[in-house]
């Protein structure tokens, strides 16, 4: 068959889907409240994407991975029940709930016919890894979709909702499935906690109106720009960023006894890069950063022990905006600290409280970050999954790309980079990108090459795969 560069020969065919349920019958059937903090996302699908090369043993077949699947997750609802269940909403708040009955999670089977990893065009996300993943219903809780190709590789795809996980949390899912596949059981410091009420408003909601009013805006079509302006702004890329470039930015982002971090050495070339095309057109351009507020919340005692396996959400937006010539103009050292400064100076404790209580007051509407809707200065957002593994093997080896994918509920006319580490632990980064096209082309023809695009080689897909699969 032709390569599938063009995307069109490309169709997921869905073999089998069903319902798994927890085995554990003695979990009593429940309604769970989300927290405020799951409210600022809302209902948003979300997946862990994870693309698999043919397993090492020649005689491993496709019918074994579904196997395991069959035989294992019922043990993973166990520990995860909130996933077996369906999102619903409250009659009497119109807020949006979780029924845990153990209805079930999904289990689906897809076949790409006559197509090989290999042959994908990775670097166009549209082309390649959107086509891969299905749609499930908004009230369902969880699809694990499992897909084969005729390479004998296969891709899975956790799919579930952004009201129940942000990324730290869907992470550590995948990884509790490996450890629970190849072990049998899940250690201590694997079981998840899944109890929301570890944040409450305070009895009189406090918080900086000011701010906070300023910081989110209702989503309404008054506040999206029009749907053509969206289309045909950006476009969605997938790069890597290989260890010895992310190791010499840190260096170059590195002064007088201050060493930037990977992601603020990132952020810094990132910066530069998006006041570069900005240029003369606007006055400043903005940064911003999703954080995870877990290592973050230090006090009471009972709140960072609870925060150690905490699935729901937790992340916060912070924000900064400079001039564009002073971007463009001041060494990377100083750009990274810029960057460093921004995410550290927030109180986390209090912050993530008083969001808590603006939710309170706020929950009856939808908001997104404001900086984010696409009016005022340009701004770029990153949001990075680097700091912490996720283990994806569970008997079939590592997965070669594991990465967040995220559907598009609003039209927002906003840089984002989400960053994934590589499997293998060389400290490479696989990076998804929604950009405007003048950046896209810019990271793309820049010298340094530090942003280049994703390739089945890079992924250590076979050609030879490919050929056999044209046979």
């Amino acid at each position: 068959m032709a390569s599938v560069h063009g995307c069109k020969d490309l169709h997921v065919r869905v073999v089998s889907r069903r319902l798994v349920m927890a085995s554990n019958t003695s979990i009593e059937p429940h309604v769970l409240a989300v927290s405020n903090l799951d409210l600022l996302p809302q209902t948003i699908q979300v997946a862990m994407f994870c693309l698999y090369p043919k397993p090492p043993a020649t005689t491993v077949a496709f019918d074994a991975v579904v196997a395991t699947f069959e035989a294992g997750l019922p043990s993973l609802l166990n520990h995860y029940f909130l996933l077996a269940g369906r999102i619903a909403t409250n009659p009497s708040s119109g807020l949006p709930e979780v029924h845990c009955s153990n209805q079930g999670a999904e289990l689906v089977v897809g076949e790409a016919g006559g197509v090989a990893l290999a042959s994908l065009n990775y670097a166009e996300m549209s082309t390649s890894l959107r086509r891969i993943q299905l749609p499930y219903g908004e009230d369902v809780a969880l699809s694990v979709q499992v897909v084969s190709f005729s390479c004998g590789g296969f891709t899975v795809a956790w799919s579930t909702n952004h009201l129940l996980v942000d990324g730290r949390a869907l992470s550590s899912l995948v990884s509790a499935w490996s450890e629970l596949a190849l072990s049998g059981k899940l250690s201590t410091g694997s079981q998840p906690n899944l109890d929301r009420s570890v944040f409450r408003p305070r009895p009189t909601p406090s918080y900086s109106a000011a701010d906070l009013n300023e910081a989110f805006t209702a989503v309404d079509a008054r506040s999206q720009v029009n749907v053509l302006t969206f289309q045909q702004s950006f476009v969605e890329r997938l790069y890597y960023v290989d260890a010895s470039d992310i190791a010499w930015l840190r260096e170059e982002a590195s002064r007088n006894g201050r060493r930037a971090t990977r992601v603020q050495a990132v952020s810094a070339y990132l910066w530069k890069a998006l006041a570069g095309v900005v240029g003369a057109a606007d006055a400043c351009c903005r940064m911003g950063w999703w954080v995870d507020g877990r290592p973050r919340l230090t006090s009471p005692p009972e709140l960072r022990t609870a925060m150690r396996n905490y699935v729901g959400n937790v992340t916060t937006f912070v924000l900064r905006e400079e001039r564009v010539d002073h971007v463009a103009r001041a060494p990377l050292a100083d750009v990274a600290a810029m960057v460093s400064d921004t995410i550290t100076a927030p109180a986390y404790n209090e912050h993530i409280q008083e969001l808590v209580d603006w939710v309170e007051e706020h929950k009856t509407e939808r908001y997104v970050e404001t900086a984010c809707i696409g009016l005022g200065s340009p701004t770029m957002t990153v949001t990075s999954f680097a700091s912490f593994a996720t283990d994806t093997d569970f008997g079939f080896g590592p997965a070669a790309m594991v990465l967040p994918t995220s559907a598009m509920t609003a039209r927002l006319c906003s840089g984002f980079m989400q960053i994934a580490a590589r499997p293998g632990g060389d400290g490479s980064w696989i990076a998804s990108a929604f950009l405007w096209t003048q950046l896209a082309a810019a990271l793309e023809s820049d010298e340094p090459r530090v942003f280049r695009p994703v390739t089945a080689e890079y992924l250590g897909l076979s050609a030879t795969q490919f050929l056999h699969s044209r046979i």
